[in-house]
């Protein structure tokens, strides 16, 4: 059977496979805007509509070029996905910093809604880190599936599929060497999530400068979330 897989991934070369699901990050991106539109108005700094229509306006592009799976990509279509993401994360930081500003400067007396804000805005860390990750690692989704392995940029993140290669045969079977294994939205969503609440890499290690400092910020901004606004919420409460 093994021999057998490995015969079928000579056949099929990485260049020919069918690229990630485009649905995923749709929906991750949507929920994110939902986000944003739900927060308070005095987490804004624009009218609540402005940013997820221009959201929304780059969005629609990405889905026009890849609307079912992602495999072309185009300096357009990178830059399109980049500034998205990167539009998603100054707003979510953004309402962070004001919602911080709110809690030293203003008297804030509404502790549910404080909460409720507070969810919000960890939510969207998760999600536009996420997103960042899955954009930035190899190259983006559309080169870890369509090019060969020895054209692909230097990675950003060690997953532990990396390194499973010389294990049991019911894990190797799966790593990155053997089983062509490539990360998609869920493996970098799960790292975003598991840097949002441990505040530091679990089994998945940043190899690059940027992916180091991506993490920093995530954990600051989650670790500023957590332990500032959650804690005076619960003051509020009491």
């Amino acid at each position: 059977m093994a021999k057998s897989r490995a015969d079928a991934r000579i056949r099929h070369p990485r260049h020919q496979r069918r690229g990630e699901a485009r649905m995923p990050a749709v929906a991750a991106t949507l929920t994110a805007i939902a986000l944003y539109v739900a927060l308070p108005h005095t987490l804004l700094v624009a009218p609540r509509y402005v940013l997820p229509a221009l959201e929304l306006l780059l969005l629609v592009p990405l889905i026009a070029i890849n609307p079912k799976r992602l495999t072309r990509q185009t300096r357009a279509f990178r830059f399109l996905s980049l500034a998205l993401v990167l539009t998603i994360a100054v707003s979510n930081l953004t309402a962070l910093g004001l919602l911080l500003d709110q809690l030293v400067h203003a008297q804030v007396k509404d502790g549910r809604s404080l909460l409720l804000a507070a969810l919000q805005v960890w939510l969207t860390n998760i999600i536009v880190f996420g997103l960042a990750y899955w954009e930035l690692d190899r190259g983006g989704p559309v080169a870890r599936t369509q090019a060969p392995r020895e054209d692909l940029p230097l990675a950003d993140f060690r997953f532990s599929q990396d390194e499973n290669g010389d294990t049991v045969q019911e894990v190797s079977d799966g790593a990155s060497t053997t089983s062509d294994w490539v990360p998609t939205l869920p493996d970098y969503l799960y790292i975003s999530v598991t840097n949002s609440t441990a505040f530091s890499p679990t089994d998945t290690m940043p190899l690059s400068s940027r992916a180091k400092l991506l993490m920093s910020v995530e954990s600051v901004a989650a670790l500023l979330t957590s332990l500032l606004v959650v804690a005076r919420a619960v003051s509020i409460l009491r």
